[in-house]
């Protein structure tokens, strides 16, 4: 096969009664809650040898978890990431990330 064209594969199948991914898609939307409706857990994970602190889950949209991830970094001294609802802190930092979202006004579970 020479190199731009493209390889079709034609097996029969029909089309026509379109995706079910879409509709799965739609039944999935992630509610957006304020922060002193979240519950927030707590997480140790080691990586690469090294203690990551995740704090989650978050139900924020994409840029209000990016500002908040950043201000938390910028107070704590530290490096960080939003990810899929959960925000990744470098190093074993849990009571001060803790205190500094209690600043923000989010809350946690109560530890047994």
């Amino acid at each position: 096969m020479s190199r731009g064209t493209k390889l079709t594969l034609e097996l029969g199948a029909s089309w026509d009664e379109g995706w079910k991914l879409e509709e799965e898609k739609a039944s999935l939307k992630v509610t957006l809650l304020e922060p002193g409706e979240h519950r927030l857990v707590f997480q140790k994970e080691k990586r690469k040898g090294k203690v990551v602190t995740l704090v989650g889950p978050f139900s924020l949209s994409e840029s209000d978890g990016q500002t908040t991830l950043s201000t938390l970094k910028k107070s704590l001294a530290c490096g960080g990431a939003y990810k899929e609802g959960w925000m990744e802190f470098q190093g074993e930092i849990a009571p001060k990330v803790r205190e500094n979202l209690e600043k923000l006004g989010f809350r946690f579970k109560k530890t047994i």
